[in-house]
């Protein structure tokens, strides 16, 4: 009774009479070492108590204090774990001025150098890439004026894991060929006069549409994606059908049918390129 007195006597000197409530129970730390336990009467901390650890010396008549906190209980309400910002950032999240560099170790990336073969060139030539991008920024009026100091070079760009969890991101969005406005789209994008190629490998699968009227302007479309501002609309069949979904009560699958064979090989092309 006096250990649980005195236990009292110091939470309600750390948090107050008013804050101290029953005692709840007694917990045995170690040899001549003992908790006490008593309700927290904080609305701001409901089913948490403040525990307060006891001691006696060995030999000693006396009983003091070790420490008192404030720890939660079974039925406490606790804020949620932790979670690093990296893992709780969503695409679309970053805004004017912030800042998300990509990690060190980012697997999306390899280091140019890695990709380099003997005559300095990137296996899928990003130097004749260069030189496209090239005559695209005279046409704009961004060209580099000759004397000017070359733009810097990446250091890093897409490994094969980045490529391939980029390829089937874009794939199976709505810029893909699973969506009601690709099914009933007169065409496909890949004979759509507005669909601008990509370099590299991903090229061989998807292009950017360049239709202002299109819903899809200025956004990543797979070759076998459609729309209605189709350039050919006028002359091409309806429909395209490659694609047909399957009904369920989870979800749909996508299923191949005879005609175009763009959807079987999707990812077999970009293997080709690794």
């Amino acid at each position: 009774m006096q250990a649980v007195d005195l236990a009292r006597e110091a939470a309600v000197e750390l948090a107050g009479a008013d804050r101290v409530g029953e005692h709840v129970g007694v917990q045995a730390d170690d040899e001549r070492v003992v908790t006490h336990l008593f309700n927290c009467l904080d609305r701001a901390y409901v089913g948490w108590r403040w525990a307060v650890t006891v001691t006696r010396a060995s030999r000693a008549k006396n009983i003091t204090v070790d420490e008192a906190v404030l720890l939660p209980g079974p039925d406490s309400l606790l804020a949620p774990d932790w979670v690093p910002w990296s893992e709780r950032v969503r695409p679309g999240d970053v805004g004017v001025g912030d800042i998300m560099p990509a990690a060190t170790d980012d697997e999306r990336l390899v280091p140019v150098a890695m990709l380099e073969g003997d005559d300095g060139v990137l296996d899928w030539d990003e130097s004749a890439s260069w030189e496209a991008s090239q005559e695209l920024a005279e046409t704009v009026g961004l060209a580099q004026d000759e004397g000017e100091p070359a733009p810097p070079k990446r250091s890093r760009v897409l490994s094969a894991i980045g490529r391939d969890t980029t390829a089937i991101r874009w794939y199976t969005s709505e810029h893909g060929p699973g969506t009601p406005l690709t099914r009933a789209a007169p065409g496909p994008c890949l004979t759509c006069g507005f669909l601008t190629g990509l370099a590299g490998p991903l090229g061989r699968v998807f292009g950017v549409c360049a239709n202002e009227y299109a819903p899809d302007d200025g956004r990543v479309v797979s070759l076998d994606h459609g729309c209605g501002a189709h350039s050919e609309a006028l002359v091409a069949g309806q429909g395209f059908g490659t694609i047909a979904p399957v009904i369920d009560e989870v979800g749909y699958d996508l299923v191949d049918t005879p005609g175009v064979a763009l959807a079987d090989t999707v990812f077999e092309s970009l293997d080709h390129e690794s």
